[in-house]
C-alpha cells in the first residue's frame, strides 16, 4: 500500500490555509519520520513559494523513506511538451516522482480545455511520454474520472490507456468534485482493474522498478464520502491513496489522510504505518494545523480533542467500568486520549473521575455529590465547566476539610469615564480580607476588566508575591440570550498561565463585570492552592 500526501499542493487550497516554503520543508521532513511514501510539493512555477521549496529542497531535504513529487498539467493543446514552459519546469524540479493531471471527462475536454477529445489524447501520451524519456517515474492523475466515467466510460478508459501505453506505472483515479456515492467509486475502480489487468491484493513500502502497475485513488469531500470512498476504493483494489492532513483543501477539502490512515490499519488490517508511527498520528495533525495557521478540529475522528471525550453521565459510568464501553479504539494506538467532561448532563462517576485526576483523595460520596449539585445549578444559570476544569477542581478544593480562602473579596467597583483631553479612562477599586486585614485598592487599565486585574494584583501581592508568575492569555466574552440585548446573560472565560501550566476558569452573569470577577478571582486562587500543592 503506498501513501501520497499532498497537502503541500492540494491542501494549501482550501480557504484560509498557508504555507511558507519554510513550512514545506519542515512538514516534508516530518511525513517522512512517520513512513510517507510520496510527498507532493507544490506546482513549479504556479507561485514563488513553491518555485523556492523545490530549489531548496533539492539541496536541504535528506528523507530516508518519501520520494517528492512534483505537481503539474499536460501540455497545453496544440503544443509540444518540450515547447510548455510549465511542463518543462517539472522536470527543473528535479525529482524523481512528476505527478501529471490530465482531463478523463468529456465535459471536461470539451467546456475547460475548449479541444476535440483526440487532442486531450495527444496531450496526456506526449506529456507522460516526454517526462519518461526526460528520466522522471509518472504518476498519472486521472482528473475527473468518475464524473467522466459515468458520462462516457469508452472514453474515459481511453485516457488512461494513453497514460499507461506511454509509460506511467501509477493511475490514480480522481473524484474531482467529490460528488460520487462510495459504492460508485468500487464499481468504478474494480471495473478499471479488471479492464487493464492491474493485480489483486496489497503491497507496503516504495515501489520499485519490478513493481506492477498500481492504481490509486484521489477523492475530495464535498459530498462528505471523501474518505469513505477512498476506503472503498482500497477495497476494489486501489493500492495507492492520496490524500490531506486534516482533510484540508478546496471547497469542502480532501479525503482526510488521518483518518484514511487509522482505517486502514485499525479497521482493514492493512500495515501502512509502524505501530509507534501511527501513534504519532495526533501530533502529525496538531503540527499541520499550526504551521497551516489554523485551529485544531475538537470533533475530528481520532485525533481531535474531543474523539474520546465522554460527557453523559450514563457513558461516563460504563467507561469507569471497561474504557471499551464507549470508545471503538485505544486512543493511546494514535496518540490521543480518553477524557471526562463536566457539564450539567454529568453523573457522580464524572465527578469522581476529576477528584482522582485532580489528585484529591481526601473527598467522599458527599462532598462529590454537593459539588455535581452546585455545577448544575451553576450551567443552569450560564456556566460552562467543559472547558474550564480549574474551576471544578477549586469547586471541589472549596470541599475539602480545613479549606481556607487564600483572600475574600469585601467589594469592588469599577468607573469608566470619557473626560476630555484624555479619552476614554478605566478605573477600579477593590477591598480584599487577605489574613484578617482589609486591603483597598485602585488600579487604571484599558478597560475595566483590566483595571480590575490591576488592583486585584497590588493588593493580593503584597502577600503573595509569587503572582508574579501568573499572567492571563486569553479572556473570551459568550453572550447567551442574545435576544434579551443589552440585559443578556454573558459568560466569561479565562485561560491564565505561570510560564508552565495553563489553566481555564468561567464566570457567567448578566453583569459583565460579574461574570468577569468570578473568572479572574478564580484564576488566581486557583493558582495560590495548586501551587501550595507543587511546593
Amino acid at each position: 500500500m503506498q501513501i501520497y500526501d499532498t497537502t503541500l499542493r492540494d491542501g494549501t487550497q482550501g480557504e484560509g490555509v498557508s504555507l511558507s516554503a519554510e513550512d514545506k520543508l519542515r512538514l516534508a521532513r516530518h511525513f517522512d519520520s512517520i513512513g510517507i511514501h510520496f510527498i507532493e510539493g507544490g506546482w513549479p512555477g504556479s507561485n514563488p513559494k513553491d518555485m523556492a521549496f523545490f530549489g531548496r529542497a533539492k539541496d536541504e531535504l535528506s528523507l530516508t523513506r518519501a520520494q517528492v513529487a512534483a505537481f503539474g498539467s499536460t501540455r497545453r493543446k496544440n503544443m509540444a511538451p518540450d515547447e510548455d514552459p510549465q511542463v518543462r519546469m517539472l522536470v527543473d524540479a528535479h525529482t524523481p516522482i512528476v505527478t501529471l493531471f490530465g482531463k478523463s471527462s468529456a465535459f471536461q475536454v470539451h467546456e475547460v480545455l475548449r479541444t476535440d477529445m483526440e487532442e486531450n489524447l495527444r496531450m496526456i501520451g506526449e506529456t507522460v511520454g516526454w517526462l519518461v524519456e526526460s528520466g522522471r517515474e509518472v504518476i498519472y492523475d486521472a482528473e475527473h474520472f468518475f464524473d467522466g466515467y459515468a458520462d462516457d466510460p469508452e472514453y474515459a478508459l481511453a485516457t488512461l490507456a494513453e497514460a499507461l501505453d506511454n509509460g506511467s506505472r501509477t493511475l490514480v483515479l480522481c473524484d474531482t468534485n467529490g460528488g460520487r456515492m462510495p459504492w460508485e467509486v468500487a464499481e468504478a475502480v474494480a471495473h478499471v482493474r479488471s479492464h487493464f489487468g492491474f493485480p489483486a491484493g496489497f503491497t507496503v513500502g516504495k515501489p520499485g522498478a519490478g513493481d506492477p502497475f498500481i492504481l490509486g485513488i484521489h477523492a475530495h469531500d464535498d459530498s462528505g464520502c471523501g474518505v469513505a470512498n477512498t476506503l472503498e476504493a482500497v477495497r476494489a483494489g486501489a493500492m495507492h491513496v492520496q490524500g490531506t492532513v486534516n482533510g484540508y483543501g478546496e471547497r469542502c477539502g480532501n479525503a482526510n489522510l488521518i483518518s484514511i490512515l487509522a482505517n486502514l490499519q485499525l479497521k482493514m488490517g492493512l500495515a501502512v504505518l509502524e505501530p509507534e508511527n501511527l501513534a504519532r498520528l495526533s501530533e502529525t495533525s496538531h503540527v499541520v494545523s499550526e504551521l497551516a495557521n489554523m485551529s485544531p478540529v475538537p470533533h475530528q475522528p481520532y485525533v481531535g480533542s474531543s474523539a474520546f471525550a465522554h460527557k453523559g453521565g450514563t457513558h461516563v459510568n460504563a467507561v469507569v467500568k471497561t474504557v471499551d464501553s464507549y470508545q471503538h479504539v485505544d486512543p493511546e494506538v494514535v496518540g490521543n486520549s480518553t477524557r471526562v467532561l463536566i457539564s450539567e448532563l454529568s453523573g457522580k462517576d464524572n465527578i469522581a473521575v476529576k477528584r482522582r485526576q485532580f489528585g484529591l483523595d481526601s473527598l467522599g460520596r458527599t462532598e462529590e455529590r454537593a459539588v455535581l449539585g452546585r455545577i448544575k445549578e451553576l450551567e443552569n444559570l450560564g456556566f460552562a465547566f467543559e472547558a474550564a476544569e480549574a474551576s471544578v477542581e477549586l469547586m471541589l478544593r472549596r470541599e475539602m476539610d480545613g479549606y481556607a480562602a487564600p483572600f475574600e473579596l469585601v467589594d469592588f467597583m469599577t468607573i469608566v469615564e470619557n473626560r476630555q483631553g484624555r479619552g476614554i479612562l478605566a478605573e477600579a477599586m477593590v477591598k480584599l480580607r487577605i489574613a484578617g486585614q482589609e486591603f483597598h485598592e485602585a488600579g487604571e487599565g484599558n478597560g475595566p476588566v483590566n483595571a480590575m486585574d490591576v488592583a486585584l494584583r497590588k493588593a493580593l501581592l503584597k502577600f503573595y508575591p509569587e503572582l508574579e508568575r501568573v499572567s492571563l492569555l486569553d479572556y473570551k466574552v459568550r453572550i447567551l440570550d442574545s435576544h434579551s440585548a443589552t440585559a443578556a446573560t454573558t459568560r466569561v472565560l479565562i485561560a491564565s498561565t505561570d510560564g508552565d501550566r495553563i489553566w481555564n476558569t468561567v464566570g457567567a452573569s448578566p453583569n459583565i463585570m460579574e461574570a468577569s470577577w468570578t473568572a479572574l478571582t478564580d484564576s488566581l486562587e486557583y493558582f495560590l492552592l495548586s501551587n501550595r500543592d507543587r511546593t
